[in-house]
Formats: structure tokens, C-alpha cells, sequence
């Protein structure tokens, strides 16, 4: 089981670890390395699929399958890894499912040195980062200090603009909400300063959650379990340094 930080994405290899319903906060790529999987997502009926692209804040659940899985997270502002997690073959209800390069994804993550550069080249195809300056400045100060106050107020007389408009151009631009994408740069604050060896309750702080209750309902929400539940797991954690250049 291993597990890639990285400022724009994090990357899962490992089990499927039975999580219960959850919403990510940012898109997220599904593939199941040595098997299909069962999903239900949005409402759907449930469909039985090799890959699938998780929308951001749509609750979903991995419900069937056996084996290794692959997760791709991928932060929608980040200028170095902007992403379309596109080519999906098929697509239902607003999901897609089937990636088209299935098959070296497959193989890529299955190796036991796991070539990250090349992973991400297969799952996504790079696309222009948020239109607006404006937004992609807002989400760079988050992340760049996500444990600081972030208030949709400030944020939004900061990009000079009213606030109602702001939140529907942030959530327009990225696919997430100001509020959860604040969140995920949280929680990858806490992937790091767990890696760096601190305990969840320093890490909590230093992200900005008010308490490890905070940051284990946050968690539990976007994930499916609990950061105690993962660390029980024993994960080998990576922080992946090219990311810190956004």
C-alpha cells in the first residue's frame, strides 16, 4: 500500500479497503488493477466497471471487487498539474468510466517501482489551467497556507469581486466549492506533517482544523474512513517533490 502527496494530486496504490460512502472534494480517477469493481455514485444504478471518474462532491461508494486499486486525485487549480482526467470511453449520468489508456494504467501501477511521471501521463491530458487569474490566485494562497482563516468574504474582495459571484465563478472554474477545495488542501497539509513523522493531533492544527474531531469527520466524509483507520493500514506515505512547484 503506498500513497503519493504531492501539491496537485495524491496517488493510491494498495487494497480497496471496503470505504463506505463518501464525496471527494476535488475529482478523482478509479481503477481496479487486478480486477473490476462495483460502483454507486450520484444516484445511478449500479455499474460494474474497470475505471471510473468520481466527480467532485458527488457521493459515491465502491460496493464490489476484489484486489489492488488506483486512486488519482487531482487538484483542479494546480498550474503544473492541471489535468483533464479525459478519454473516458463511456459516460452515464454525468460519469464517465472505461479510460481509454485502462491498460496502461493497469500496468504502470502494478510495478513495484511505480514511475509517477508516467502514471499521471497516462491517466490524464493536460489542459489550460483556471481561466480566471483571479481564482487560480485565490487557490494558490490556500494552498500555499491553507491552515491560515479562509473566508469566502475575504477571498472574494481579494479577487474583486461580490461574493455570491465568486463562490459560483470558484466552483464554475474548478468543479468543487471554495469551502471543500479549502478542505482538501487541509487534509493534504496533514498528509505531509504525517509523513514528516508528527502525530494527527499536532497535524490537525498546524492545518487549520479546530480539533482531530474536525479533521477525522472531514476525512471520513471525503475519503471513506477515518486517518486513524488509514494509519492503522500502515500506508508508506510519499511526499512527491515536484509538486511543491505549483
Amino acid at each position: 500500500m503506498r500513497l503519493w502527496v504531492r501539491l496537485g494530486h495524491v496517488v493510491y496504490v494498495g487494497p480497496a479497503l471496503g470505504l463506505g460512502p463518501h464525496a471527494t472534494a476535488v475529482a478523482c480517477l478509479g481503477v481496479g488493477l487486478d480486477a473490476p469493481f462495483t460502483v454507486r455514485a450520484g444516484g445511478l444504478p449500479e455499474r460494474t466497471v474497470r475505471s471510473f471518474l468520481f466527480r467532485a462532491r458527488v457521493r459515491h461508494e465502491v460496493v464490489g471487487g476484489t484486489g489492488r486499486m488506483l486512486f488519482c486525485f487531482f487538484d483542479p487549480t494546480s498550474a503544473r498539474m492541471a489535468r483533464c482526467l479525459g478519454g473516458m470511453r463511456r459516460t452515464a449520468g454525468g460519469f464517465g468510466s472505461d479510460h481509454h489508456r485502462e491498460a496502461d494504467l493497469i500496468g504502470l501501477a502494478g510495478r513495484d517501482d511505480v514511475d509517477l511521471e508516467r502514471l499521471l501521463a497516462a491517466a490524464s491530458i493536460p489542459v489550460a489551467t483556471a481561466r480566471d487569474p483571479r481564482i487560480a490566485r485565490v487557490a494558490a494562497r490556500i494552498r500555499d497556507d491553507p491552515a491560515r482563516p479562509q473566508r469566502a468574504e475575504a477571498a472574494a474582495r481579494e479577487a474583486g469581486l461580490s461574493r455570491s459571484h465568486f463562490l459560483r465563478t470558484f466552483s464554475g472554474q474548478t468543479g468543487t466549492s471554495f469551502r471543500r477545495y479549502v478542505q482538501w488542501a487541509r487534509i493534504l497539509r496533514v498528509a505531509e506533517a504525517y509523513a514528516a513523522g508528527h502525530d494527527f493531533t499536532r497535524a490537525a492544527a498546524d492545518a487549520g482544523f479546530a480539533s482531530p474531531s474536525h479533521l477525522s469527520g472531514a476525512f471520513r466524509g471525503m475519503f471513506g474512513l477515518t486517518p486513524s483507520a488509514l494509519a492503522a493500514l500502515g500506508p508508506e506515505v510519499v511526499l512527491d517533490e515536484p509538486g511543491r512547484v505549483p
